[in-house]
């Protein structure tokens, strides 16, 4: 996992930072002779805005929201999509924890994380076909 705490700020954005630590990883990993392929995650926050709840929870603009926490993307769903999709760390990374706001409730999350599986995620690759094989 690639660390969200940052001890200077350089002026490289954040992914950027945490793309270079994981070609930093496999790098050393590799010249470690470790034979297994190395995996690395990173870990977004990611709220979709689609009911006037996640507006009056998280705001449309961030400055706005009632609620924050860590890096995260919030807004309509095909601009979260463009968004990860430029994260160069997401790119890098071969799994992305996706944190959500867990004292909202089981319904609240299950809504949420269905608009992201449903109009995120296949966006910037995920195939839940793909998954049910590598589990299955």
């Amino acid at each position: 996992m690639s660390s969200t705490l940052l001890l200077e700020d350089t002026q490289v954005p954040f992914d950027e930072l945490q793309a270079e630590q994981i070609e930093l990883f496999r790098e050393a990993w590799t010249n470690a002779g470790h034979v297994r392929e190395a995996r690395v995650s990173v870990s977004r926050s990611v709220i979709p805005i689609t009911s006037d709840l996640d507006r009056r929870l998280f705001g449309a603009d961030t400055n706005e929201a009632i609620s924050r926490f860590g890096r995260s993307y919030t807004g309509e769903p095909d601009r979260i999509a463009e968004e990860l999709a430029q994260d160069a760390a997401v790119q890098a990374a071969d799994t992305i924890l996706l944190t959500v706001p867990s004292q909202l409730g089981v319904d609240y999350n299950a809504a949420l994380l269905e608009t992201i599986a449903r109009d995120i995620a296949p966006a910037i690759g995920w195939n839940p076909e793909r998954v049910r094989e590598t589990v299955g």
